[in-house]
């Protein structure tokens, strides 16, 4: 990892340390929850928003300005939005993405819960997926949330990537070490 990824990645795990005691000590997870959901919809829609967090140009007050008011316009929890008050204040906005991720990891595990990436070729159905978490909860004994995604070259077959475990029975992969091992033989 770099050096500037890996010290973004520390400020953000202080400060997602920091939120998720106090929403944990004041019963506030459900809401801590419903903010990061929130934030991440704004990170994804509003090409402002990303601008805003990751400019240099914009100045403390500016930014402790703008987040104040998109705290307050979207609702966010009193914890939430102090902190990235607080964070504007410190020109700390730039670790947003990984505090989210952060905030996200100690909740899953503060519930007894792991994520799953889990890229198919096709579109799962509903119990497809249910069927795929069950068979991951019985291997890792924690409940299981999947984070579905598509990718038509897979050809069919899934990658699913729980914690540092990654499976690969896409057929695009099959196909590759079958070449791999004719190239071998030739």
């Amino acid at each position: 990892m770099s050096e500037p990824a890996s010290i973004s990645t520390g400020i953000a795990a202080r400060y997602a340390t920091a939120i998720f005691e106090l929403a944990k000590e004041g019963s506030l997870l459900p809401s801590l929850e419903s903010d990061l959901d929130a934030i991440e919809a704004a990170m994804a829609e509003s090409a402002d928003f990303r601008s805003l967090i990751a400019s240099p140009v914009y100045s403390r007050e500016e930014q402790a300005g703008a987040i104040a008011a998109i705290a307050t316009g979207m609702g966010l929890s009193p914890v939430v939005s102090n902190a990235l008050r607080l964070m504007a204040a410190k020109r700390r906005l730039f670790v947003l993405p990984q505090l989210v991720a952060t905030l996200r990891g100690l909740i899953a595990e503060d519930k007894g819960e792991i994520t799953a990436d889990v890229t198919a070729a096709k579109a799962l159905t509903q119990a497809q997926q249910d069927k795929l978490a069950a068979s991951l909860k019985t291997s890792t004994g924690k409940d299981v949330k999947i984070n579905m995604a598509v990718d038509d070259s897979l050809i069919g077959g899934l990658i699913v990537k729980v914690g540092s475990k990654m499976i690969d029975t896409s057929i695009r992969s099959r196909l590759a070490a079958l070449q791999n091992t004719m190239k071998e033989v030739g």
